[in-house]
């Protein structure tokens, strides 16, 4: 499975690098989930409205390893990322402090090592959920992390690749919170894990507090009742050459900081994923009805 997914990321890499020069053409990546998709949308709709330039789509770049690779060659010009993503996957450091000083410290150490800028925070932070389906929740009387991990050893968990392997995943989370579970961890896509406990083929996953389906759905989140996340503020990722050359890009995404909440985005998320609507549109009505475009 690890080396299936370094061969692919490898060949993701090299496609990336098969694109053209450009001068006016701004590419925008993502990751390879929908929420991420709808990021990549806002950002590239906003900029196609705001500025002359020649936006491209690269969205799913498979996961942050990929983007950041990508955004570093020149391949991509902005994605969107994390601000506890970006300090504990990229920067390998602690998955601690307040929202104001993990975007601090992420801002500094972006233009330092990489000459990255960070846009201001979208306004939603979309920390990791720990969550089990509604009905065992209040069967069990289970509102808590802690209070779950008593029933662990009879349970299935389900969790993406990534998770498994950051930082500030599977093995932090399991240690902080003692957890042990019937079987070794099933390692998913993660546009499957939510349908996944729905039906009863795992019993815990590792989602999304943004994800749409989690209410549609009828599960239910745990709370991180001893703080092991840190915070996962969206922000969009920026080359300092680009922005240069084209401060109007980073005119038009600033003014984007603070204008997404958790519920926005979760609503975002579930027309999509849940209701099946085209991306596009979905982001076009949400622009207009903000007044972004």
């Amino acid at each position: 499975m690890r080396r299936t997914l370094l061969i692919l990321s490898a060949l993701t890499l090299m496609l990336l690098a098969c694109g053209p020069a450009r001068e006016n053409r701004i590419v925008i990546g993502s990751k390879n989930f929908t929420e991420q998709a709808i990021l990549g949308e806002i950002f590239a709709q906003r900029l196609e409205a705001k500025t002359s330039l020649q936006i491209e789509r690269r969205f799913y770049l498979a996961g942050s390893f990929i983007c950041h690779q990508a955004i570093l060659s020149g391949r991509i010009d902005v994605y969107p990322e994390y601000t506890g993503t970006a300090l504990t996957a990229i920067l390998k450091e602690k998955p601690e402090g307040t929202p104001q000083a993990v975007y601090a410290r992420v801002q500094s150490e972006y233009a330092q090592r990489f000459s990255l800028a960070l846009g201001p925070p979208l306004g939603f932070n979309d920390t990791f959920a720990i969550v089990i389906r509604g009905d065992d929740a209040r069967r069990l009387l289970l509102e808590t992390i802690s209070q779950a991990s008593a029933n662990t050893p009879q349970w299935r968990a389900g969790f993406g690749y990534e998770f498994m392997e950051r930082p500030d995943g599977y093995k932090g989370l399991a240690s902080t919170y003692n957890l042990h579970f019937a079987e070794p961890p099933r390692i998913m896509d993660l546009g499957l894990l939510t349908r996944a406990l729905k039906e009863k083929q795992v019993d815990l996953i590792a989602s999304n507090t943004t994800d749409g389906l989690i209410p549609a759905l009828d599960l239910a989140i745990l709370q991180d009742d001893r703080n092991y996340f840190p915070p996962y503020e969206a922000v969009a990722i920026m080359r300092q050459a680009t922005i240069s050359r084209h401060p109007e890009v980073e005119a038009a995404l600033k003014e984007l900081g603070g204008k997404i909440s958790d519920q926005d985005m979760q609503a975002l998320n579930y027309a999509v994923d849940g209701q099946h609507r085209d991306i596009k549109q979905v982001v076009r009505e949400f622009l207009q009805r903000k007044g972004l475009r």
